[in-house]
């Protein structure tokens, strides 16, 4: 497969100025990768300070309540800060102090990267700054705050539709003028070579705990696989163990919003009429467009997977129809936030809660003697204002 491409999707398209920056990371990556010291140190920061391996859980309530399949949680919500993100965020300022940077930047749509982003430079020593899309301040403030915290500086982001999208071209803005002291931190599995490859290699960690957990916990693989998808890390990092294994099927859950027969959706792989591969953020992949071939806004009620874009690995594995990518509307993950809530105790995140929304359909399908996994890729505090203003209560 050609450097930097997944099949046909993937790349390095990016601004001339930043081409120097983009090797340098590339170079760095691959040294920092086989230098025993630097992944001994990663590894002690992530068992030690992040609280890894996170545990697999039995859902018996809900398993019980569906009356199919026995469903497990990849309790990523149990990380430190409260997310997958985490994994990454460590191990790229890690590699930034490797490479002699001082500050570092990332985009965040739901925040948790951002947070995530925030606590590596706090326990680094390093600069910070997070840009974020004034619609998504406002939805996720709790985490806003925590930034503060925790030291960084979070930048409102008012052009465009206000989401993640116009956060990360803020954050490609700064990097451009900045490359010098600065690494750009990016949040999930997209962007151009080599942000995809490493960020997939960052969470990877999910699928060899997972791969290894239901093995010891029921003796065999899963029958299924399922994790919500936006930028699309928290998936194919537990996806990555799962690949090569033909029999476990794979599900990537999008952002249906309010139905994807309108434009009020962030689905780029379910057949939306909107959604035709394009360049987006350094790399070419499935984006929603509109009728001009210009970057279409989008909405979900969750704020990790409100993007037009997909990370290029995800836009290959459908083509190939290794994953099967679904969605689920903002009503359906109401429900799985409520049924994870009042059946399990856990209060997931709403970018989690997608998974959930499509595991309450699709567990009733299977035998009492097959096994779901859904990947819980983080909690749910930072959604508890938009829940509640979907249901219309007052906190």
């Amino acid at each position: 497969m050609k450097k930097g491409y997944f099949g046909k999707f993937g790349g390095m398209f990016a601004p001339e100025t930043l081409m120097p920056a983009l090797e340098e990371v590339e170079r760095a990556f691959k040294a920092f990768t086989n230098d025993t010291s630097c992944m001994q140190h990663y590894a002690s920061l992530l068992k030690e300070y992040n609280g890894r391996p996170t545990p697999l859980y039995f859902a018996s309530r809900l398993t019980e309540s569906l009356g199919g399949a026995k469903i497990y949680l990849k309790r990523e919500d149990l990380n430190h800060t409260g997310a997958h993100k985490i994994t990454n965020a460590l191990g790229q300022a890690l590699l930034a102090r490797y490479m002699g940077k001082t500050r570092l930047i990332a985009e965040t749509g739901a925040g948790q990267h951002g947070v995530a982003t925030a606590t590596a430079a706090a326990l680094l020593g390093m600069e910070c700054k997070i840009y974020m899309g004034t619609v998504d301040i406002a939805r996720q403030r709790s985490n806003v705050f925590r930034m503060n915290l925790l030291g960084a500086k979070v930048v409102p982001v008012d052009s465009g539709g206000k989401t993640l999208k116009d956060a990360v071209n803020e954050a490609m803005r700064d990097w451009t003028k900045t490359v010098r002291n600065t690494h750009y931190v990016f949040g999930s599995a997209l962007g151009p070579y080599p942000f995809p490859t490493m960020v997939r290699t960052f969470q990877s960690i999910i699928g060899k705990e997972t791969r290894q957990q239901i093995l010891e916990k029921t003796g065999s693989l899963p029958h299924e696989v399922i994790a919500c998808v936006g930028g699309g890390s928290n998936a194919i990092g537990i996806f990555s163990a799962f690949i090569e294994d033909k029999d476990v099927i794979l599900t990537g859950v999008e952002a249906g919003g309010h139905g994807i027969d309108g434009k009020k959706h962030a689905a780029r792989l379910c057949k939306s009429k909107h959604s035709r591969p394009g360049i987006l953020h350094g790399s070419y992949s499935y984006v929603l467009q509109d009728e001009n071939g210009q970057i279409a806004d989008t909405h979900s009620i969750s704020a990790g997977l409100d993007y037009s874009g997909i990370g290029p690995e995800h836009s290959y594995l459908s083509g190939i129809k290794r994953v099967n990518y679904t969605y689920a509307t903002d009503e359906e993950a109401i429900r799985g936030f409520t049924a994870l809530c009042e059946l399990e105790g856990i209060i997931p995140a709403l970018e989690s809660s997608h998974a959930v929304a499509y595991t309450l359909k699709r567990s009733p399908q299977l035998a009492k003697n097959q096994t779901i996994i859904i990947n819980l890729s983080g909690r749910g505090d930072k959604d508890i204002f938009s829940v509640a203003d979907y249901l219309g209560k007052s906190i």
